[in-house]
């Protein structure tokens, strides 16, 4: 079950979802948006505070959901959030995954060098069976402090789910394994030699 921000939080249809999901499998797993909000447009884990931009201040909407579960089913729960272990799971990224990241540190650095600003590199999609991408560019000015919605195409009907399109979107993101080198069973990654360069900028002062 999934609770998508662009779908409004419905709690009935929640917990029928929830309580189908057990009594069919036996358990539920669920994925919890931060974004996730009631009709009236109110965050489910909104603190009630908002940041420098003017958004909402979000708490945490996993435990948040989690108790509701338990006061309404009776359910035992366990909730995470898949923060730090998702960032540092390099271990089991996808080649593909690997590959792109590569790729846009890559450019960063090449349009940085070559003089260009206020633009960001971006993965342009030019198919999709057989994959196939390349680097674009996207002016922050169209993608900064822009919210990107998911497609409506790309979430199931009963929006609790991913649709097929979601699917073949995805699928390809995934693939490939490209496992970094190991010494004494853990991972060994490339360490930085942070080597100084020649200074640019004359003195100043703040």
């Amino acid at each position: 079950v999934i609770l998508f921000p662009e779908i409004e939080f419905d709690q009935d249809k929640f917990m029928a979802q929830v309580k189908a999901k057990v009594e069919k499998y036996d358990y539920c797993s669920i994925v919890v948006s931060e974004g996730a909000h009631w009709p009236d447009g109110k965050f489910l884990a909104e603190q009630g505070t908002r940041d420098a931009f003017g958004h909402a201040q979000l708490g945490g909407a996993a435990p948040v959901v989690a108790n509701m579960i338990k006061e309404s089913l009776g359910y035992k729960f366990h909730w995470a959030v898949a923060d730090y272990m998702q960032r540092a799971a390099r271990h089991i990224a996808s080649k593909t995954d690997v590959d792109q990241a590569y790729a846009m540190g890559k450019a960063g650095v090449e349009m940085a060098l070559a003089g260009e600003n206020s633009i960001m590199p971006a993965i342009i999609r030019t198919s999709n069976s057989p994959y196939a991408w390349e680097v674009g560019k996207a002016p922050l000015s169209e993608v900064a402090n822009v919210e990107k919605m998911m497609p409506v195409e790309y979430i199931s009907e009963d929006g609790f789910g991913i649709s097929q399109a979601c699917r073949e979107y995805l699928i390809p993101l995934i693939q490939g394994e490209d496992y970094p080198p190991y010494e004494n069973g853990m991972p060994k990654y490339v360490t930085l030699k942070n080597a100084p360069v020649e200074r640019k900028l004359a003195d100043f002062e703040l």
